[in-house]
């Protein structure tokens, strides 16, 4: 009889452990995408990379201090970071500068979707061996992230931007500036 009870318990324990992460995500609570980072509330990591379009060219985190602005890490493997690309270009309409990093890619890649579709970046660094992915705790593409005036990470998007996500996590950095 005790043999039996131990593996009920366990199931029981195990399906109330599934029923309430069920229950997080149905509220909005608990989102499978929303890793943390360590990053936000902190100065950005410094980097230098080479340009995309020119690699005699670097492009500098330091270039942007002193008003906010969106680092933004894609590559041309990433369908979502076909999906968001409109939307970036949207942004760039409305004046905000966004900073392109291109991973893990090939620079011909790179070159060709941003020809092809529209560059919605102010420069596009080149990263084929995750210098900065590495430095900025990346993880997959495409990722946002919001730096202040200061040069603090003030947040962090996981997966395309859209409208809502812009509204929720940045506009507001944006709108106090223009």
């Amino acid at each position: 009889m005790n043999k039996a009870v131990i593996p009920l318990a366990i199931f029981v324990a195990l399906a109330g452990l599934f029923f309430y992460v069920l229950e997080q995500m149905g509220e909005g609570e608990y989102n499978p995408r929303d890793i943390p980072t360590e990053f936000i509330g902190r100065p950005a990591p410094a980097f230098t990379l080479t340009s995309l379009f020119d690699p005699g060219r670097q492009v500098r985190s330091a270039d942007y201090q002193g008003r906010p602005w969106l680092l933004n890490v894609w590559g041309t493997w990433c369908p979502e970071c076909w999906r968001e690309h409109p939307y970036l270009l949207t942004l760039k309409a409305r004046g905000i500068p966004i900073v392109g990093i291109d991973w893990r890619d090939t620079r011909e890649e790179g070159q060709a979707m941003l020809q092809q579709n529209g560059n919605p970046f102010v420069a596009v660094g080149f990263d084929p061996d995750s210098q900065l992915a590495i430095d900025w705790g990346v993880y997959g593409a495409p990722e946002t992230f919001l730096i202040d005036a200061k040069g603090i990470i003030r947040a962090k998007h996981k997966g395309a931007l859209d409208e809502r996500s812009w509204q929720e996590k940045f506009a507001k950095w944006f709108e106090e500036k223009q």
